[in-house]
């Protein structure tokens, strides 16, 4: 018994410490031309079409939660009809 959780555990030091990592390209200077390029669009848009789709739903939920907020402001501050 003793000896199977010795081993579990060289087993599971070893796939940890020996795992390469995958070199990741440093692509912040691509990102920084893009940001920085004067096209006329906002920074929030410039990310292209998932930055515009991710805006206008920000947007829409905003608005949305906006109004029913205030829809049932409303309707909490009127008195209810006596039955």
């Amino acid at each position: 018994m003793w000896r199977n959780v010795l081993a579990l555990r060289q087993i599971s030091q070893r796939t940890i410490s020996t795992a390469s990592r995958r070199q990741i390209e440093n692509r912040v200077p691509e990102h920084q031309k893009l940001f920085q390029e004067d096209n006329g669009l906002p920074v929030h848009l410039k990310g292209g079409v998932k930055d515009a789709l991710l805006y206008r739903t920000t947007m829409g939920l905003s608005v949305f939660g906006t109004i029913y907020a205030l829809y049932y402001l409303i309707v909490s501050s009127m008195p209810k009809k006596q039955a």
